[in-house]
């Protein structure tokens, strides 16, 4: 009974959240950015012509980056929820508040690190694997990246048509 009562308080919270595009400073957000792209030159690569969300429930909890790859085709750049709010839902109102932002999307990619939690989770929200760039981390990013205790080497996408 006490775990169905913690988990209904969780979704009463998640249901009064605020979902809004920020078109001002987005480095502001760098924090948060950097948890899911953690050097900051690669963040600079696509925030500037992306859309950047944050949601705020109390403050601000997560944020995503998207931008317009072609004509109904999409990509997730970034999406980070602060380590205290993992696995509250947050990402998932993130990611299905952005679908209904873009009603041409025809397709929409993410690309993460080869990590069974996060490829689940992504699943979880309606992707499926799409294809994978081979050594994409070790070549672009300048130091490891470890996630779960895994080194991260190549990009795998999803999509979500």
């Amino acid at each position: 009974m006490a775990n169905r009562e913690r988990n209904k308080t969780e979704n009463e919270r998640v249901l009064n959240m605020e979902i809004t595009e920020v078109t001002g400073n987005k480095k502001e957000y760098i924090d948060l950015l950097l948890l899911a792209d953690e050097q900051e030159d690669m963040v600079d690569r696509y925030i500037g012509h992306g859309q950047m969300f944050v949601l705020d429930d109390g403050g601000v909890k997560a944020q995503c980056v998207v931008t317009k790859e072609g004509d109904g085709i999409y990509e997730l750049k970034n999406i980070a929820v602060l380590p205290a709010f993992q696995r509250k839902g947050y990402g998932k109102a993130l990611i299905d508040f952005v679908f209904s932002c873009y009603p041409d999307c025809k397709t929409m990619f993410v690309g993460t690190g080869d990590i069974p939690s996060i490829l689940n989770f992504y699943e979880k929200c309606g992707f499926t694997r799409s294809h994978r760039i081979k050594n994409f981390f070790t070549d672009n990013y300048d130091h490891p990246m470890y996630e779960d205790g895994i080194q991260l080497v190549d990009m795998v996408y999803l999509k979500r048509e």
